[in-house]
């Protein structure tokens, strides 16, 4: 009996011990919270007590006032740094805020307030100003959360109602008004209008949008009104894949981060092994607390991860997603490119590239062409289609002819669209200039379409899938960049694909490959010590992209190829990639600048010390310079970020009133 009372008693204590130490837990963390949330009122607290301290002895010749207000600044800027400090140790990591707290304690106990208070005033200014630039390299984040559509107009069997986007799903029908977003991806059900998708695509021109064609969340509806159908929702849809994307990026250590982060773990230990061993060797408490304040590696911890989050923000601001550090350090050492054809050098869709004409009307025979075609779902035919872009005529006695085109009246003209042995089969006349023409378009890699009207040859198109304009510069530019090897890998057959490598100066080209070939190839450059990145945008490019050290995805791409890759250029914008390659560059050189910068600024203060140039206020206060030194150093990444896209935005006005 007794020794069950006994056992009790004590799981009884323990409990309460427990219970006892979980309430101090939560407490702590409530404090810590509510400081946090003041820290700029706490920080303004402690600058006026160090100012009236200043005032107080230089001023009115108040010893007492001076002391008084330096220890109260001390002992309010020491308590967010102490509890910072306290929870590290908790999970045992000995933190630069231990440092710091064991520097202002041991001021303190040796009555050098005034040391004490200017070293929790600079940390804790430090450390906020530290916050608010890396607030600012993550405001490509911010922008794109916002640009986020929160609300939408869900359509019910009683009518329409507001609802949030959260609570939207799959199958759900939407109502999109005028200048309003669209709220998911889907496709559209009823009504008509003009999205602008340069958000999603990149693509500045307003798209026509009717039943039966995809849209996008994040996209505006500029004129018309439009019901759409959820096909994805939330994170699942395009934009909501853009914002993860980055913010996976942003939160990604390289391996330079990771070095970092490790030497930090032993250098602290260091730090404080030095200062006590100093401490008993000199019995110079003065000495020991200041090497402690000025061994902080504040600057070094901090300048490798601010450079990679504006790295990844100011790409993400262009329409680049680069996917962490490690993809950039990687990135910059990239000597062959290797690509796909079909929509990445090219648009992916045939278009209409030449246009011979031998009669004098030439647009009114393209619009009767295009009014034809329209009643066909023929690739070639949708090309000439997008090419005129014109209002239907109507068309009768509209015959199609297997395997060689079609034949219809327009207007009360009769014509002949299709191939050179439909031209034979109805006796059209060809002169041998004509013959030379059709011969030059095949060799060129045209499909050739022949248009006769009441039978005589009025036009010759050439159709194929174009090269992207912007492609040759951007290939010269990456071999002025460093590039050694540019090669195009493709299924189609080897003519065609020679016939663009000749146009672009590639060195390899490969044709009639598959997707595995692709790989194969891949991993054979890699085997012979080239650092590879393959840019492709297809479900058959992503074995490559995935085999590839670099993996880029175009993105207008596949799911898979995006998923897959290690960049992703969001705008399909060829010139992208010239870009992305240069930022990459120029983060890792940031991040190299930025550990010199943090190295020397710790070397400089040693020496100081060892001469008598610096004390620990003095010190401090350097120590924080140089954080903000590195952060501002980072932040140049996100200002040329802005000069690129005011120049950008200029070429384009420039473009446009030379048009006009």
């Amino acid at each position: 009996m007794s020794e069950a009372l006994f056992l009790t008693g004590v799981n009884s204590f323990c409990d309460q011990g427990f219970y006892n130490e979980s309430i101090k837990e939560e407490w702590l963390m409530k404090l810590q919270q509510q400081l946090q949330k003041h820290r700029t009122d706490l920080i303004i607290a402690v600058g006026g007590l160090v100012l009236i301290a200043l005032v107080s002895r230089y001023g009115f010749n108040w010893q007492l006032g001076y002391t008084v207000a330096m220890f109260i600044a001390s002992i309010i800027g020491f308590i967010p740094i102490g509890l910072q400090a306290g929870s590290a140790l908790r999970v045992r990591v000995i933190s630069i805020d231990l440092l710091v707290s064991i520097a202002v304690i041991g001021a303190l106990v040796i009555g050098e307030y005034n040391e004490s208070a200017i070293v929790t005033f600079l940390f804790l200014l430090g450390a906020l100003l530290e916050q608010k630039t890396m607030e600012k390299t993550r405001s490509a984040i911010g922008d794109l959360t916002q640009m986020a559509p929160a609300q939408a107009l869900l359509v019910t069997t009683d009518g329409v109602e507001n609802v949030d986007i959260d609570s939207v799903d799959e199958g759900d029908v939407m109502l999109v008004k005028t200048g309003a977003q669209v709220p998911v991806d889907g496709i559209v059900t009823k009504g008509n209008g003009y999205l602008n998708e340069a958000s999603i695509t990149g693509e500045s021109a307003v798209m026509t949008k009717t039943i039966g064609d995809h849209v996008f969340a994040g996209s505006i509806l500029e004129n018309g009104t439009i019901e759409v159908q959820a096909e994805k929702v939330g994170e699942d849809t395009t934009f909501g894949k853009i914002i993860e994307l980055v913010e996976e990026a942003q939160d990604t250590k390289s391996s330079v981060e990771r070095f970092i982060d490790k030497f930090a773990t032993y250098y602290t230990p260091i730090v404080l092994l030095i200062a006590l061993l100093v401490g008993l060797v000199s019995r110079d408490a003065r000495l020991a607390i200041t090497i402690l304040v000025l061994g902080c590696p504040g600057a070094l911890v901090i300048g490798v991860p601010v450079a990679n989050v504006a790295g990844v923000g100011s790409g993400a601001k262009l329409g680049i997603l680069l996917k962490g550090g490690e993809v950039m350090a990687t990135f910059k050492h990239v000597d062959t490119f290797v690509f796909d054809k079909t929509g990445t050098l090219t648009y992916g869709t045939p278009r209409v590239n030449a246009v011979k004409h031998y009669r004098e009307d030439r647009d009114a025979v393209l619009q009767a062409v295009a009014s034809i075609e329209s009643e066909s779902d023929h690739p070639l035919g949708q090309a000439i289609i997008n090419f005129v872009d014109a209002p239907a005529q109507t068309v009768s006695e509209t015959q199609v002819i297997k395997g060689m085109g079609v034949s219809a009246t327009v207007g009360g003209i009769s014509y002949l669209v299709g191939n050179l042995t439909l031209m034979a089969k109805y006796h059209v006349a060809i002169s041998a200039a004509q013959q030379q023409d059709v011969q030059a378009l095949e060799a060129a890699g045209h499909s050739v379409v022949l248009v006769a009207q009441n039978n005589q040859l009025a036009l010759v198109l050439g159709i194929k899938d174009q090269l992207r304009p912007e492609v040759k510069a951007s290939l010269n530019e990456l071999r002025q960049m460093g590039a050694k090897q540019l090669i195009m890998l493709t299924g189609d057959n080897q003519a065609t694909a020679d016939l663009i490598g000749q146009e672009l100066t590639l060195d390899v080209v490969k044709g009639n490959l598959l997707p595995e070939d692709k790989a194969a190839y891949v991993q054979a450059l890699q085997d012979a010590g080239h650092t590879v990145a393959f840019v492709g945008d297809g479900i058959n490019d992503s074995p490559s992209i995935a085999r590839a050290d670099i993996g880029i995805a175009m993105g207008s791409g596949t799911d898979v190829a995006v998923e897959t890759s290690d960049v992703v250029l969001i705008k399909s914008n060829f010139h992208q990639l010239v870009t992305a390659f240069g930022l990459t560059k120029k983060t890792v050189a940031n991040m190299q600048e930025n550990i010199v910068l943090a190295l020397a600024t710790v070397a400089l203060l040693f020496i100081g010390l060892v001469l008598g140039l610096v004390n620990m206020g003095s010190g401090m206060f350097i120590h924080e310079f140089s954080i903000l030194l590195v952060t501002a150093n980072a932040l140049r990444l996100l200002l040329s970020t802005s000069s690129k896209q005011k120049l950008d935005q200029r070429q384009l006005l420039s473009e446009t009133s030379r048009l006009d």
